[in-house]
């Protein structure tokens, strides 16, 4: 800290120009740090601007970071819910006109010939649906095909696994109420969304000395597996809507914590610009001040000289 120490009338040691260089020093190196912070916007551009601030900010962009990531992963699982959900009402309309098409062939009028069209017609929509699940794809993996599975770290650390998808068709699932080994919707398995003996493959193969599903002894039987096929399809697809849901809840979660850790690193690290200013403008005027000052305390010795005259 300078003081106004004098030396009297001692021109060897002139401690009043040293204490004005000393605060010139001071002013220049304050004018350096408030340009340097004007010219970046941050208030620590070193560790030694704020040691403690410097530490929990690059902790808070590394959680930032981490967050974004999981934003991302959050993204990809919203896309494989909203592709299966897509697929899934999809096949719920294909299986809704199978189920129609099986309700005419209920009625007593139908003739052989009409029966035999509406298992042709319902076939083709069963082709679709096969076509539907073949291209159900995201990412090389088949999502309808029956053994899809995936996990999505969507938390704001690699432990935090919060969330699985997983639509493994091929096993019983007591969510769904869906009972057996092959809960697939592929229709050559013999079963079809957890329904035994429904292979939609057996539609083509109604003739008119094979009416097959189609025959009056098991069409009620037909009518009521298809229907519960389809409840099961739409288990599944409420089931994903559920995912859905809740994946835009944590979207929401991560963009807020995200904007808050932000803020917070800002208030920490970004400089203010206006009190950065005035801070400036008061180091340059002490700039002004400690030259004249010095300028001044050099001229003493000069005045000690006239003694000798």
């Amino acid at each position: 800290m300078p003081s106004a120490t004098t030396n009297g009338a001692r021109i060897r040691t002139n401690t009043p120009a040293e204490n004005a260089y000393n605060a010139l020093e001071s002013s220049n190196r304050n004018i350096a740090l408030r340009q340097l912070r004007l010219s970046t916007g941050k208030r620590i551009n070193a560790a030694e601007d704020d040691v403690a601030g410097y530490i929990t900010v690059r902790s808070i962009n590394s959680r930032t970071g981490t967050l974004r990531s999981a934003l991302n992963s959050v993204g990809d699982a919203k896309n494989v819910a909203a592709i299966i959900q897509d697929s899934l009402d999809n096949i719920n309309n294909l299986l809704t006109q199978i189920k129609d098409a099986v309700a005419y062939a209920t009625s007593g009028v139908m003739g052989t010939d009409e029966k035999i069209a509406l298992a042709k017609s319902a076939y083709r929509l069963a082709e679709q649906i096969q076509t539907v699940v073949d291209s159900t794809v995201f990412g090389g993996k088949q999502l309808l095909g029956g053994t899809f599975s995936g996990d999505f770290v969507v938390g704001f650390n690699a432990t935090n696994q919060l969330l699985t998808i997983g639509l493994d068709l091929t096993t019983g699932t007591s969510e769904f109420n869906i009972a057996g080994n092959d809960t697939s919707l592929l229709f050559n398995t013999g079963r079809f969304a957890g329904i035994d003996g429904l292979n939609l493959l057996s539609l083509n193969d109604v003739s008119a000395t094979n009416l097959g599903i189609f025959d009056s002894s098991i069409v009620s039987l037909t009518l009521s597996s298809i229907s519960d096929a389809l409840t099961n399809v739409n288990k599944i697809a409420a089931y994903v809507g559920g995912v859905q849901n809740r994946l835009s809840s944590q979207e929401d979660v991560i963009k807020s914590q995200i904007t808050n850790y932000s803020a917070a690193a800002s208030r920490i690290e970004d400089a203010d610009v206006a009190l950065e200013q005035l801070s400036l403008a008061k180091s340059q005027f002490l700039q002004q001040a400690a030259l004249t000052s010095l300028t001044q305390a050099n001229q003493s010795p000069q005045s000690f000289l006239q003694l000798f005259r």
